[in-house]
C-alpha cells in the first residue's frame, strides 16, 4: 500500500495567496449566480402565473388575420373559449367561420396574430395541438370502402393509440355515437346521418380535449339532426366543443355561448341570455286589455315612457296593445297600475323575447348598411 503524505509546512513559513484577486473573482461569481437565481425565480413565477391563468382557457385567439391574395377572410379577430364550454360560431357563408376553424386545427397558417390551444401555440407546437383536437370538417372525408369498425380502429392507430387502447376506445365511441349495430357495414352503404356519426366517432376516438365541428348537421333530416344535437350536448363538461353553423336554432339549442361573425370579424361574443338583456330595452310589451280603444290610445299617448304603440282587435272585448318603451324603461308595472286604477280587465301582460334571428340582425345591421 502506498500512502501519500502532504508535505509539512514549517513553522513560520510564508504562504503566498493573492487575496485581492481571488476575493474579486469569488465576489463576481456570487453576484452573477445571484442574478441568475433571481432571473430564474422571476421566470418561473411568471410562467406559473401564466399557466394558472390559462388552466381554464382552451382556445385563445389574439389579433388573428388571414388573407387570400387581395381578400381578407379573417380580419384581426380575438376571442377565448373556456374548458368544457360548447361555443357556437355563428355567421353566414363567407363570414370566415371555416377559415378560423382550419387555422385552429392546424390545417392552415394564419397571416398574422397568435392562436393557442390548451396553452400550445398552433403555429409553433402544431403536433401538440393536433394531439388535443378532434376535427370534423364540413365535407366529412371518410374512406367509403372501409367498414365502420375497421375504419375507426385505423384512425385510432393513426392518432397514436396502442392496439389495446384503440380497441377499447373504438368500442366506446361506437356505443356513444350509436354505431354498434352497423359496425360491420361498409361506410359507403350508410345513410348520410350514419356517416356523420362515423365522422363524430373519428373526432372523439383519441379523447381530445377540444372538438371542432364545422357545420355538423348540414344535409341531415330532422330526426338525424336531433340525434346529432343530443350527442353534441352530451359532450359538455368532458370536452370543449366549438361548432360552426349558419343555422340559428341549432346554436340556440346547443351552445352556452355565441360568437357572431360577419365579414371576417367577431361582432359579438356572449351567452344567449346576456345578448337578450342587451336588447331588452327595445323589447315590445304586449298587453291585452278590455277597454274602449279611444281611451287606450289616449292613455298610451300621454305616457312619456312609451315611444310607440299599436292597438289591434283581439278575442272578445279585448284589444291587443303592442308598446315599445323608451330606453331604460320597463312598461309592465306602469301598465298594470294603469289598468288597476281605471278598472280595465287585463288578460295578458308580457314582454316579447327577441329570437336569435332578431339579435343576429341587430348585431350585423351596421355592417350590412355599410356594405349596401
Amino acid at each position: 500500500m502506498v500512502t501519500a503524505h502532504a508535505a509539512p509546512v514549517a513553522a513560520g513559513a510564508i504562504i503566498h495567496f493573492n487575496f485581492e484577486r481571488n476575493s474579486l473573482f469569488l465576489c463576481l461569481f456570487n453576484i452573477n449566480a445571484l442574478e441568475i437565481l433571481l432571473a430564474g425565480t422571476r421566470f418561473f413565477r411568471l410562467h406559473w402565473r401564466q399557466k394558472s391563468a390559462r388552466q381554464n382557457v382552451m382556445i385563445e385567439v389574439s389579433n388573428l388575420t388571414k388573407r387570400y391574395g387581395g381578400r381578407t377572410a379573417v380580419n384581426d379577430i380575438s376571442f377565448t373559449v373556456a374548458r368544457g364550454e360548447i361555443v357556437g360560431l355563428l355567421g353566414p357563408n363567407g363570414a370566415g367561420k371555416s377559415t378560423t376553424m382550419r387555422i385552429l386545427s392546424g390545417f392552415m397558417p394564419g397571416t398574422s396574430g397568435t392562436v393557442r390551444v390548451a396553452g400550445f401555440d398552433v403555429f409553433h407546437d402544431a403536433d401538440e395541438v393536433r394531439r388535443r383536437i378532434g376535427y370534423l370538417p364540413e365535407n366529412n372525408p371518410l374512406y367509403l370502402e372501409m367498414r365502420v369498425r375497421e375504419y375507426l380502429k385505423f384512425r385510432a392507430r393513426l392518432k397514436g393509440l396502442g392496439w389495446k387502447k384503440s380497441r377499447d376506445r373504438v368500442a366506446t365511441v361506437m356505443e356513444q355515437c350509436s354505431l354498434t349495430d352497423v359496425h360491420r357495414r361498409v361506410i359507403g352503404q350508410l345513410s348520410k346521418g350514419y356517416r356523420q356519426r362515423v365522422g363524430l366517432a373519428d373526432a372523439l376516438v383519441h379523447e381530445p380535449e377540444l372538438i371542432i365541428l364545422d357545420e355538423p348537421t348540414i344535409g341531415l333530416d330532422p330526426h338525424q339532426i336531433r340525434s346529432v344535437r343530443t350527442l353534441i350536448k352530451s359532450l359538455a363538461g368532458k370536452h370543449t366543443v366549438l361548432i360552426s353553423t349558419h343555422i340559428l336554432p341549432e346554436v340556440e339549442m346547443m351552445c352556452g355561448r355565441i360568437l357572431i361573425m360577419f365579414g371576417g370579424k367577431v361582432l359579438a361574443s356572449d351567452t344567449p341570455e346576456n345578448l337578450q338583456r342587451r336588447m331588452a330595452g327595445g323589447s315590445q310589451v304586449i298587453a291585452e286589455i278590455a277597454a274602449p280603444e279611444a281611451l287606450l290610445r289616449a292613455a298610451w299617448e300621454l305616457l312619456p315612457e312609451v315611444e310607440q304603440f299599436d292597438v289591434s282587435p283581439s278575442e272578445g272585448d279585448y284589444l291587443r296593445c303592442a308598446l315599445t318603451p323608451r330606453e331604460g324603461f320597463d312598461l309592465r308595472p306602469i301598465i298594470a297600475n294603469l289598468a288597476r286604477e281605471k278598472g280595465w280587465p287585463l288578460r295578458e301582460l308580457t314582454r316579447s323575447r327577441h329570437s336569435l334571428e332578431d339579435i343576429y340582425v341587430q348585431v350585423t345591421k351596421p355592417i350590412t348598411e355599410e356594405v349596401e
